[in-house]
């Protein structure tokens, strides 16, 4: 009986895993015919458009042979060049022979004799000669002709390493991230995408015969040794290259283990790739439970396409090995973060070309592979190896692509419907849209099966419904219901244009692909992989103690150079912005400060209030950063702030600096300040809309108006600056921007002569008020409005605002890259012809307190804080830490001159930068900017007349003048 019981419970058993397996198998061939189809209907769905594309470029020569041959151009048989600095270079850099170097701008042509017609991919041979630390840029022309969008913009990478060999440690035994410097070296890199949208390099079609290669420079000089054209070769399979182990040999080793920690990369391709501190875990490698560990690397430095890290490994017995990641991806949810994998500069085998790490909020190790019992095994030779992980977008590309062509074509069908019904359209009126529109509700229609097959295709390669297609699904919803009911499209404007600016972050959003790793293991098969999530008894430890440690770290102390061993003084510098300045500002002063002049620094993070009360109770600092520009003059009638001027060699150092740069910070013939960056505004625009409008930039306010007219008869609208005065609990309220061009522009001036009365009553100011306020009275400006994203839907296709507003379009807003531009600002035409394009500017000062013992040392500090090196220095680190959206607007104008700006960009910045004019600041003068806006607002919200109004609130602003110069015994 016992026996027949058993034999059944092994038959029922058996049964259950038959068919259990089936089900199984079943399910995965539907998940998997569920896949293919939703990718055949994706694919079948999506269409690029853009006939300068490069799809549509590859489609067009789709039946184009690809000649399997290598011809290369030496860059030293140039045929034309357009620029200077162009020369011929002999054994340049341990190169045999010649090369030719190439500047920062210009062009460069090479003839090519093509055999045979057809698609060839094309690769260069470089040097990164020392620029400006940023990626080489360069636009490609066949024949004087752009082949396709995307060759304008080819970027080729620069070669970093860490700065130090060993680990520093400052005095509370926190470790110091190594600043990055360039190591650069021979490179032959393809032509690719820089934005990462096709992972294999460029084709391009060369016709039969003498072709003309032109090479244009953006940004970045370099020396090139040859051109090639060739066919690039894709790695085979996994499956097949097993077959080459067999065949040559090649067996699986056994009992080897090595571990790299990440953060020891030998090379980089970008600067914001630096190791990182992590105390997210107790099994992060090396760990402490309140002290800083340099113990990782990447996170969301590393998240940009096309941004690599390279390892070394050294291995003793040639063979196969696997390898794995102890890695955290954490920050990417409902969607996966992509890495290509090449072994000795090449890609083993095609699986490697996009690998996925899905999201997860722990550490874990994850063993490159099929599966964990079928790891893939890569060859390594004796010897030196190097590994590099390489940012792409993988499967995620195509959608980012389709998305970006909808986002422009739905921009595009917005500002339709805006040029008949007007941002604020009556909720009331039928304006038969589909009839004034015959392709709008095509357009919704298409456009809504394009979103939808794409939030099914991502919902299908992720397994899961995320927010990442939320905004896709909304978008869908909206459309549809516009096709339906086409006369509520213009009620549902705003939300629309909200979907759309949705759609634009998303792009962005989904192109970050995050990943933070601790180490990489390479192993024989046979080893087993150590754990790399805590357990629960390591994690109550690590709180608990992290907790404790809480009470004794001073985390708002820097620290000092106490520790040199010829220090000679100490001064106290408070730093009022954030903990990365700070800790670019340690780490410079440790390197570069000290060790030259023996004067040690004491580097504090304080919030800006705190200045004030520590001073009054002599608890203040020598030197106090990053200050509003109000503060100096504020602390010099208080006697306050040291006299700059007093200094022998204080003439030699304001050269420095513009004139406007310094002017806020004088006063009773003192200086008390030097200016570390100042901000002034440009006139930025969409020279898609504007040429599809047949406008051209403004240079006069003449052309203004001439502007606004088109732009109003399409419901279009010119922005011009206006600050709220709500905004952050905003106490100070600078004068501004836009009327301060008006009123420099006719020669008039904010103060007196003799600083003691504003001159806002004057006819020249009242004029400049006037047509100020006529901008919205009349033309009726938005009182407040988000320009950069109003820039981005073309909503507000032109407008004046603060040039750090470069920074957030080029990295907020890449879908509209190349269709923006920015130039001057309109001026005012002079009575000799001439037109004057003065604007006001706003400075960030560095001030020395009175109360200081250490004067010396504290100018010897300020001179070299503002010196052309540490500011570029400086600058370059905060890019290297928060990327392009952190370039840091420096008062030194040599400094600026040296950052990464693209020539064209910085030229057209260096000639605004001539007609800045500072603010002067005066006793009682906060008084001016926020009286500036009330008068203004009486105007536009109470329709009062404008003279009257200016005149009533001048009074206000002289008497708080007289009121502050009895209080400190000025003059009056």
């Amino acid at each position: 009986m016992r026996i027949f019981k058993s034999n059944l419970f092994r038959i029922i058993l058996v049964l259950i895993i038959f068919f259990t397996s089936i089900w199984i198998y079943d399910s995965r061939n539907k998940d998997n015919q569920h896949y293919s189809q939703a990718t055949s209907e994706f694919e079948a769905v999506i269409s690029d458009k853009n006939e300068e594309s490069y799809d549509t470029y590859l489609e067009n020569n789709a039946n184009a042979s690809r000649p399997d041959q290598v011809i290369r151009v030496e860059g030293e048989d140039f045929v034309e060049t357009d620029g200077t600095d162009f020369r011929i270079e002999e054994d340049f850099r341990s190169l045999e022979g010649l090369s030719v170097f190439t500047p920062e701008q210009g062009s460069i042509s090479w003839e090519v004799d093509i055999e045979e017609a057809g698609l060839y991919n094309m690769r260069i041979h470089y040097y990164p000669v020392e620029g400006k630390s940023s990626a080489i840029q360069r636009e490609i022309n066949i024949n004087q002709e752009l082949p396709f969008m995307g060759a304008d913009y080819v970027v080729f990478d620069r070669i970093w390493i860490d700065g130090d060999e060993e680990t520093r440690r400052d005095e509370n035994d926190n470790e110091i991230r190594s600043r990055q410097i360039e190591q650069p070296k021979w490179v032959l890199a393809p032509f690719k995408d820089s934005e990462g949208y096709f992972n294999e390099p460029y084709q391009f079609y060369f016709e039969e015969g003498t072709q003309t290669i032109t090479l244009t420079a953006k940004r970045e000089p370099m020396v090139i040794d040859y051109i090639e054209l060739y066919q690039h070769q894709s790695a085979p399979t996994y499956e097949a290259k097993k077959m080459e182990y067999e065949a040559s040999g090649l067996q699986p080793t056994s009992g080897e283990f090595i571990k790299i920690q990440a953060e020891d990369a030998v090379r980089k391709s970008s600067a914001t790739l630096f190791p990182l501190t992590d105390r997210s875990s107790p099994t992060v490698e090396p760990y402490h439970v309140s002290k800083l560990r340099v113990n990782a690397i990447g996170g969301q430095n590393w998240q940009m396409p096309g941004q690599w890290i390279e390892w070394e490994v050294e291995v003793e017995e040639e063979g196969l090995y696997q390898l794995a990641l102890k890695r955290k991806q954490d920050l990417l949810r409902g969607v996966y973060a992509s890495r290509t994998l090449t072994v000795n500069g090449e890609v083993p085998f095609q699986e490697m070309n996009v690998i996925r790490f899905n999201y997860n909020l722990d550490w874990i190790t994850d063993v490159l592979g099929q599966s964990d019992e079928a790891p893939y095994l890569f060859h390594l030779k004796k010897g030196k190896n190097t590994i590099r992980l390489t940012v792409t977008l993988g499967d995620i590309s195509p959608l980012l692509r389709t998305i970006e062509s909808s986002v422009l074509e739905l921009n595009e069908m917005y500002r339709k419907i805006l040029m008949i019904t007007s941002n604020t359209p009556d909720p009331l009126r039928d304006y038969q849209l589909e009839r004034r529109i015959p392709d709008m509700l095509d357009v919704f229609e298409e456009q809504a099966d394009i979103l939808e097959s794409v939030a099914n295709h991502l919902e299908t390669i992720t397994g899961e419904r995320s927010d990442k297609v939320a905004v896709l699904h909304s978008t869908v919803t909206q459309l549809e219901k516009m096709v339906a009911k086409p006369e509520t499209v213009a009620r549902q404007l705003d939300s629309f244009k909200m979907n759309v600016g949705g759609l634009g972050t998303w792009i962005q959003t989904v192109r970050e692909q995050p990943l933070t790793l601790d180490y990489l293991i390479i192993a024989s098969p046979d080893q087993e992989m150590p754990r790399a999530s805590a357990t629960t008894m390591e994690k109550v430890k690590h709180e608990v103690g992290a907790f404790f440690a809480s009470y004794s770290e001073d985390y708002d102390n820097i620290g000092s150079t106490s520790n040199f061993s010829d220090i000679e003084e100490e001064v106290t510098v408070w730093v009022t912005t954030g903990r990365d300045q700070a800790q670019i500002l340690k780490g410079m002063v440790d390197d570069l400060f000290t060790p030259d002049t023996g004067i040690s620094v004491n580097v504090r993070l304080v919030q800006p209030d705190v200045l004030l009360p520590a001073t009054l109770a002599g608890e203040g600092p020598d030197v106090a950063l990053n200050l509003g520009e109000d503060v100096p003059v504020n602390y010099a009638m208080r006697n306050a702030a040291k006299d700059l001027s007093a200094f022998s060699d204080y003439e030699e150092i304001v050269t420095r600096f513009h004139e406007s740069a310094v002017l806020p910070f004088e006063f009773n013939e003192g200086v008390y300040a030097l200016p570390e960056q100042q901000m002034f505004p440009v006139m930025f625009y969409r020279s898609d809309i504007l040429e599809e409008l047949e406008l051209e930039p403004p240079e006069t306010w003449d052309d203004v108006y001439n502007i606004i007219s088109v732009l109003q008869r399409n419901n279009l609208e010119f922005y011009l600056p206006i600050d709220d005065p709500m905004a952050q609990n905003q106490t100070l309220l600078a004068p501004n921007q836009a009327f301060g061009m008006l009123l420099y522009q006719r020669g008039g001036q904010f103060y007196a002569d003799d600083q003691k009365s504003s001159e806002l009553d004057g006819e020249i100011s009242i004029d400049a008020f006037n047509q100020w306020t006529q901008f919205y009275t009349n033309y009726k400006f938005p009182l407040m409005a988000d320009f950069p994203n109003r820039l981005r839907v073309g909503e507000m296709p032109i407008g004046i605002a603060d040039y750090t507003t470069y920074n957030m379009l080029t990295v907020l807003a890449p879908e509209i890259r190349g269709l923006w531009e920015f130039t001057t600002i309109p001026g005012m035409v002079q009575e000799d012809g001439t037109i004057d394009h003065t604007v006001p500017s706003t400075s960030i000062a560095s001030m020395m307190l009175a109360n200081s013992e250490k004067k010396e040392a504290a100018w010897e500090f300020l001179k070299w804080w503002t010196e052309k090196d540490t500011q570029l220095t400086f600058g370059r680190e905060m890019e290297s830490i928060l990327g392009e959206a952190a370039r840091y607007p420096t008062a030194n104008v040599e400094a600026l001159s040296e950052l990464p700006w693209p020539v064209e960009d910085y030229q057209n910045l260096a000639s605004q930068w001539q007609w800045v004019r500072g603010v002067p600041q005066v006793p009682g003068g906060y008084f001016t900017g926020r009286h500036l806006d009330n008068a203004f607002r009486r105007v536009v919200n109470a329709n009062e007349n404008p003279r009257e109004s200016l005149q009533d609130y001048t009074r206000y602003i002289n008497d708080e003048i007289e009121i502050k110069r009895k209080e400190f015994n000025l003059p009056y």
